[in-house]
């Protein structure tokens, strides 16, 4: 009797232990297989970056000659046209220097002809030996300096003629005037640098953003991308545009922090964004938040870049009810694992990708949509409670532990 009773508790025992075995992780340990669909979608990566609004076509209009200037006839926000006539500056000394060049001019051809005559006199006598060596010299030497004088008195009144063209300023360019930079009776010095007076830009309908990018994404920006942006006096509107342009010379900026007393270099380079601007919203110098897209891929397979790394262990497999095949093969060559559910077993399959984007990647082929895969075993077990730690009892209690119950 007592021999039976030892043989069914022990039969009990070994049906009790394996159901914890088989089945104490799912329930107490709530492993569970998280999968998704392979479905098509759109993936895209971006750089992101800030910029200056700016014309296409921006002209500094200045003067080449110092003076006053004595008439303005165009003003902020004006629209232009080539040739048209924006300023003018005093023409007094101008056209004193004029009269004085020509003074000069009409002297020096009357000198210069009558050395002319003379020395052609001279030659013909010094041919018949009439008059000295020295004669004919001198007679040359007259004549050769009078000449050049008339030629340097010649070039003396292209310039200042040049220079009363110049107190008349007209406009380079069709455009809008944005910038003037003097006032009538203001004084310009066209020295070392000339001197700008009024700043045209040729056509706002058609703007482009000067963004600097970093370094570390400067590799992945290329012409022709498409562009998003935002500026901060119309923060609702989104406005669109083209990569035109990447600027090989960087845009070095130092930073510095006097609490440290150190310093670091941030290298970004120019990219040129053009952007249609039909209603005139996009003004020059607006700061833009600019979004370059680097990667678009619209309507392709995809899937989480997570379940190439999944592993289909047996040990966690036994409390999800499921069966993996051939869980140890390989992906061939140049291609990924992934694991494919139908039913209650786990089957792999060898795909291509190609494009990433964050948590998803682009499936070339491989699979087809709507199949599951796995994506990772999850587990649901509550945090286990800190195991309790023996008491020294040397270590104090809390004020009152000492007393004696009674």
């Amino acid at each position: 009797m007592n021999k039976k009773l030892i043989i069914g508790i022990a039969g009990v025992l070994v049906v009790a232990g394996g159901i914890w075995f088989f089945t104490g992780k799912s329930s107490k340990g709530g492993i569970s297989l998280e999968t998704a669909k392979v479905n098509r979608s759109s993936i895209s990566n971006t750089v992101t970056a800030t910029g200056t609004v700016e014309p296409v076509t921006e002209v500094e209009v200045g003067t080449q000659v110092s003076g006053i200037i004595d008439k303005l006839y165009a003003d902020y926000n004006d629209v232009v046209k080539a040739g048209q006539l924006i300023a003018e500056m005093d023409k007094v000394n101008l056209k004193a220097e004029l009269a004085s060049a020509q003074a000069q001019l009409a002297s020096s051809k009357s000198e210069y002809e009558y050395q002319q005559k003379n020395y052609a006199r001279n030659k013909v006598l010094y041919e018949k030996k009439l008059i000295s060596d020295s004669d004919y010299e001198t007679a040359t030497y007259n004549y050769e300096k009078s000449k050049a004088s008339y030629e340097q008195n010649q070039a003396a009144m292209v310039k200042v003629n040049r220079n009363l063209e110049y107190a008349t300023i007209t406009s380079p360019i069709d455009g809008v005037v944005i910038n003037r930079a003097v006032e009538e009776g203001q004084t310009v010095a066209a020295g070392f640098e000339t001197p700008t007076l009024f700043t045209i830009a040729a056509d706002l309908t058609k703007m482009q953003v000067i963004a600097d990018v970093d370094e570390a994404d400067i590799g992945n920006v290329h012409d022709g991308q498409r562009v998003s942006f935002t500026v901060d006096a119309y923060p609702n509107d989104v406005f669109e545009g083209t990569v035109w342009q990447i600027r090989l010379g960087d845009s070095s900026s130092s930073s510095s922090s006097s609490s440290t007393s150190s310093s670091s270099t941030v290298v970004t380079y120019e990219v040129v964004i053009t952007a249609d601007n039909p209603d005139l919203k996009l003004k020059p110098r607006l700061t833009a938040n600019v979004t370059i897209y680097t990667l678009e891929r619209d309507n392709v397979l995809t899937i989480p870049t997570k379940s190439l790394r999944f592993v289909p262990e047996e040990e966690l497999l036994v409390g999800t009810g499921l069966i993996a095949e051939n869980s140890a093969q390989e992906a061939p060559a140049g291609k990924r694992l992934v694991w494919v559910k139908e039913g209650q077993q786990l089957h792999p399959k060898a795909v291509t990708v190609g494009s990433t984007s964050g948590n998803m990647i682009e499936v070339i082929d491989g699979l087809n949509e709507g199949e599951e895969i796995a994506v990772d075993l999850t587990s649901d077990a509550p945090a286990q409670a800190a195991a309790p730690t023996e008491k020294s009892p040397f270590m104090p209690g809390p004020p009152g532990s000492d007393k004696k119950k009674k």
